[in-house]
């Protein structure tokens, strides 16, 4: 069986799948990775389960050395890359021997997300192989450790994909909550006129916005009684910021909710750098509803959407029309002397 031992690592690595569904009830919010599309982006370049655990790397670096002949997929918030010494693209999987050492370096921040042909083999709890920091289950991976690696059945590599664009901010899409009504239609109308970005306090838990002007406190707002919340929601705290919920939020809240992003939008937010604008426009329940089936519809094609990360002169109907070699004579000018003038 492979094997990744893990030679440095910074703080925020951890081992994440698609999370736990199913324990609002008990407490347990979801978990799982922050940015669920990019668990489907690395699962179709290895052409496996979005379900299988791979790491995920919060803004941090990872060296690893690789015990085995493997397939990985790099995908997420774009990284450095390098296998002994050698670049690695994002966005597209490679295939690693044994031996080799792979190491991936911030440079924008963000989640990314490293995959391996067969996933994480860690012991489920839960149904689920995620590290839930908020919940104490698992914990932030450290220098020696060693991650078995599931049998991998398959083959390819050297593919690659575009990325659905969610690295710079933008619109935001959300639908109402029971207490958005709460919130003057004046206030509704400057939350969605007002840009916004990312503050320094922000986890897996939750992210914090901040803006220029006024906050967005509601009357009363401080005597809603708690009920059930989940990731996405846009609750507004005590001073008036928006605090937007994400994977390891808690199960219930009693801070008044203006809005919910649309999961499909949510991972737009998540990887967006702190200096990115933020907007958020509501969209009515039908609407949502239909985007949320467009997007999944979008990631069961994202088969269809690969190409070889190389490609093949075989592959190349137009081949005559590259510039293949440059410099090009008839050789008579080889068989002129050094000094004659011609040369």
């Amino acid at each position: 069986m492979a094997t990744l031992i893990l030679q440095r690592t910074g703080p925020g690595v951890t081992v994440q799948d698609m999370g736990r569904s199913g324990y609002l009830a008990q407490g347990l919010s979801r978990g799982g990775a922050a940015d669920m599309l990019a668990l489907w982006e690395g699962a179709t370049l290895l052409n496996q389960s979005p379900e299988l655990a791979a790491l995920e790397i919060a803004g941090s670096a990872l060296r690893l050395e690789i015990c085995a002949p493997l397939r990985i997929a790099l995908t997420g918030a774009p990284m450095r890359a390098q296998c002994d010494g050698k670049a690695l693209v994002w966005n597209a999987s490679h295939a690693l021997e044994a031996g080799a050492m792979l190491a991936l370096t911030p440079s924008a921040g963000g989640y990314s997300y490293l995959h391996v042909g067969g996933g994480i083999d860690l012991p489920r709890v839960l149904g689920s192989r995620s590290t839930h920091l908020a919940a104490g289950l698992g914990r932030m991976l450290q220098p020696g450790d060693q991650l078995q690696i599931g049998p991998d059945p398959g083959t390819r590599s050297a593919r690659t994909l575009d990325p659905l664009p969610r690295f710079d901010g933008g619109l935001i899409r959300m639908v109402e909550t029971p207490q958005t009504r709460l919130f003057p239609e004046t206030m509704r109308k400057r939350f969605t006129e007002t840009t916004f970005r990312k503050d320094a306090q922000g986890n897996r838990m939750g992210q914090r916005l901040s803006s220029d002007g006024a906050g967005f406190s509601l009357e009363g707002g401080l005597t809603i009684l708690s009920e059930t919340i989940v990731p996405g929601d846009i609750q507004i705290t005590g001073d008036g910021a928006p605090f937007v919920l994400l994977c390891e939020c808690q199960t219930t809240g009693g801070y008044p909710r203006i809005g919910t992003i649309l999961p499909c939008d949510l991972g737009q937010l998540v990887q967006a750098p702190p200096q990115a604008d933020l907007r958020f426009s509501f969209v009515p329940l039908d609407a949502a509803l239909e985007l949320e089936r467009a997007e999944a519809q979008r990631r069961a094609r994202l088969s269809e959407t690969l190409r070889a990360l190389h490609r093949d002169p075989h592959d190349i109907a137009d081949l005559r029309a590259y510039q293949l070699i440059s410099g090009v004579t008839r050789g008579d000018d080889l068989e002129l002397e050094p000094n004659d003038p011609q040369n």
